[in-house]
């Protein structure tokens, strides 16, 4: 782990809290000189203290962590505004409706933004009966690939995994597709509206 949680963390989440160090300390069962010293950068909290410091604030360990707190607000269950995150160690794609705090193998990870598809990464769409066939020009080799690509309805959410050294395609029923967005490896992620093309 690259980060640890830091005073300046704690005094901002006691603050946000309204709690006085004394309050925390009584919560944690250690002094106020002890909390004090956190919060002057004269020592650290003990690891076995992360997930009762965590739970003064009620926050998540990870929340603590990182100094992010994570604000989940309703979406209305509106798919076009998922979020999309890849690790870069072993390519898991992980797909959220909300804020998050995403980690894979020990690295966080941050959502990805989607830019139009430009000339080196087109998206060819055509609509076959109640489906969209999709194909992106794009090379498939070990090194350099589209690991995925998805249909996204404001209700609705398609994926489909590739792979290297297979085909840049995909078929999703249409049943309301408003955006196509694929991952380049090398890239990033980019979008197209179906309905546009």
């Amino acid at each position: 782990m690259n980060q640890y949680v830091t005073g300046t963390v704690i005094k901002q989440l006691r603050e946000k809290n309204k709690m006085t160090q004394l309050q925390l300390a009584e919560k944690l069962g250690v002094s106020d000189k002890t909390v004090s010293k956190w919060e002057t950068a004269k020592g650290y909290p003990d690891i076995t203290l992360l997930e009762p410091i965590a739970e003064a604030f009620r926050i998540s360990v990870t929340e603590l962590i990182s100094g992010n707190t994570i604000h989940n607000e309703n979406i209305s269950a509106n798919m076009l505004r998922s979020k999309f995150y890849v690790c870069p160690v072993c390519g898991n794609v992980i797909h959220s409706m909300g804020e998050a705090a995403i980690h894979c193998h020990g690295i966080q990870l941050i959502p990805l933004e989607a830019e139009p598809a430009d000339e080196h990464h087109m998206a060819v769409i055509e609509r076959i009966e109640d489906e969209y066939y999709v194909r992106i020009d794009h090379s498939m080799t070990k090194e350099h690939y589209i690991s995925f690509v998805a249909a996204v309805s404001s209700d609705d959410i398609q994926i489909v995994k590739l792979y290297p050294e297979g085909s840049a395609e995909a078929r999703f029923k249409i049943r309301g597709v408003r955006r196509i967005l694929f991952y380049c490896n090398r890239d990033g992620l980019f979008m197209v509206d179906p309905l546009n093309i």
